[in-house]
């Protein structure tokens, strides 16, 4: 029920009860002053009757008839035994066949000394009506009657006034309560629309009534309640995309859980690492199952704090610290370690490899030296050896410059200079260089050069170390046939390579043959005179110019390497 009904329905109550209370009170008020009034009035009357019964003693019947005439009542005149001796409304005949009133209670009262009153039906008429008896001396009583049916005519005429004048009152009532209703409810109402749309989340809402008293002074408050909230929102939400922010910018993972284990917080990269995509909050049960994982989080439960613990989750190496949350639940950082684990892993390589690639050149200088120092040898075979002993000495030159090599263009020591390179003049420069390899092994040497590139842009340098270090791999790998240093148009500058028609490479061994140190033959490599450094220089120097190196190769058929550099401006 609305509070404009409530309100009316109370006053509707308040009033109607009042209306019927001042309508009953009024009417017994009123009942009780007629008969008071009337009482008086007869008892007034009969002591007028008996002051002329006392002066006219010889007719009093007649007394009676001319008195009653006069004072439009029912006159009745008592002696001391009862008898009735006058009255006004009846003759000789029948008032000697009239009771004995001395039995009557006003008429009894009255013989006594004092006046009587009586409210009955008259036996003679049958009628209600008022009886007042005065002792009249020593002559008897006088009484006087009045009918009550005109008293209670009186009586409803004024029930209809009062009742009439209570209904006014009472619509006159409900509209005046009908009006002060509205005019209380009306601004509640809008207060608490607003206080509920402030609760369902819309902070604009603001009420725009203005009144005085205790509702002005609630829609002031509640202003600025709506006010506040608004300020504080923003605060928080400020806070939060600041806190999203941070935690979306650290290259480590992030988990909140709360205490009833669940996910409330996670940033992209913990999704990222974990593999999680489901969205917020959700289940600890989503997580990888990884015992790790999962004892570091039970243990932040139980208040502990784990730090420093890994585990491999997909392939990757997570470094996994879990503290526990004063408010009950945990967080989870998550670093990642794949990288440097990688990095340990190739730097172990890196010392493995050249350990191993030094230490046989080594062991032959040393041996062979050692073999000179005994005065026994033959000049022959001290030659022979010197040649032995010169040869692995530049082996392990060749090693250690090109180390250098890829070690300055890795740290980012050497940056290219790139100009405008003719790349059918430098061509011919590597392949003349490679011509008395080749001859020995009985290759032919061709380029095919497509006159549209052939100018690149790059560093001179570069290009012709990238360009030698391909065509004496590809002389090394070639027992026959040819050997065919090519550039031509691509899609992003100029494809510049070399392909053979050597033994060619196995599948598996094609995303590793830019590895360094990587041979698909060792053996046979380290006899050919190869550092195994020379694919992983050709690919960083590539890179460095913005380019990329790709294989192809087909086992028996022979291997063609690409480099794509930027065509030259015109």
């Amino acid at each position: 029920m609305r509070l404009t009904q409530r309100l009316l329905l109370g006053a509707l109550v308040v009033v109607g009860f009042l209306a019927i209370s001042i309508f009953f009170v009024v009417d017994r008020q009123l009942n009780r002053r007629l008969s008071e009034d009337a009482t008086t009035f007869l008892a007034r009357e009969a002591q007028l009757v008996g002051e002329l019964w006392q002066r006219d003693t010889l007719f009093p019947d007649s007394l009676a008839d001319r008195s009653g005439s006069a004072l439009g009542r029912r006159v009745t005149l008592v002696r001391t035994d009862g008898v009735v001796i006058g009255d006004s409304e009846f003759d000789d005949e029948r008032l000697r066949r009239l009771q004995n009133h001395a039995q009557r209670p006003e008429v009894a009262i009255a013989l006594m000394g004092s006046t009587g009153t009586s409210r009955r039906p008259s036996p003679s008429t049958g009628d209600e009506e008022i009886y007042v008896a005065v002792p009249v001396s020593e002559l008897g009583v006088a009484r006087v009657s009045f009918p009550t049916a005109s008293l209670d005519a009186v009586l409803a005429s004024s029930r209809r006034d009062v009742g009439a004048a209570a209904l006014i009152a009472l619509l006159g009532a409900l509209a005046i309560a009908f009006l002060f209703s509205r005019s209380v409810s009306r601004p509640v109402e809008e207060l608490r629309d607003v206080a509920q749309a402030l609760a369902d989340g819309d902070l604009a809402r603001r009420p725009t009534m203005r009144a005085p008293g205790e509702v002005g002074d609630l829609a002031v408050a509640l202003r600025r309640l709506a006010e506040q909230l608004s300020a504080r929102l923003r605060a928080l939400e400020a806070d939060e995309t600041l806190l999203v922010q941070l935690t979306e910018s650290l290259n480590e993972g992030v988990i909140a859980v709360d205490t009833a284990q669940q996910i409330v917080r996670i940033n992209e990269t913990a999704r990222r690492l974990l593999g999680v995509q489901a969205p917020l909050p959700f289940p600890l049960e989503l997580l990888p199952r990884e015992v790790a994982l999962r004892d570091a989080l039970l243990s932040a439960f139980a208040g502990e704090t784990t730090e420093g613990a890994e585990v491999v989750i997909s392939g990757r190496t997570l470094n996994v610290t879990a503290r526990p949350l004063h408010e009950g639940g945990a967080v989870l950082a998550l670093f990642d370690l794949t990288r440097v684990r990688r990095l340990e892993a190739v730097r172990r390589d890196f010392v493995a490899n050249v350990s191993h690639e030094l230490r046989t050149p080594l062991t032959i200088v040393g041996g062979f030296a050692e073999t000179l120092a005994d005065a026994d040898v033959s000049l022959e075979d001290r030659r022979q050896f010197a040649d032995r002993i010169l040869g692995n000495t530049r082996r392990m030159q060749r090693i250690v410059d090109d180390l250098l090599d890829l070690s300055r263009i890795e740290s980012g020591g050497w940056v290219p200079n790139p100009t405008a390179v003719n790349i059918t003049a430098m061509a011919h420069d590597v392949l003349s260089a490679a011509r008395d390899a080749a001859a020995t092994k009985g290759l032919s040497l061709t380029q095919e050069i497509d006159p549209s590139v052939a100018t690149v842009q790059g560093d001179a340098t570069a290009l012709r170390q990238i360009l030698g270090n391909l065509v004496d791999n590809a002389v090394r790998h070639t027992t026959s046939g040819v050997v065919t240093l090519f550039a031509q148009p691509h899609e992003r500058g100029v494809a510049l390579g070399v392909r053979d028609t050597g033994v060619g490479i196995a599948p598996e061994h094609l995303p590793r043959i830019f590895e360094r140190f990587y041979r698909v033959d060792p053996g046979r490599s380290r006899e050919q005179g190869g550092t195994g450094l020379g694919l992983a220089i050709v690919k960083h120097l590539v890179e460095a110019h913005g380019g990329r190196v790709r294989a192809e190769s087909t086992v028996g058929q022979g291997t063609t390497i690409t480099a794509i550099v930027p065509k030259a401006q015109s």
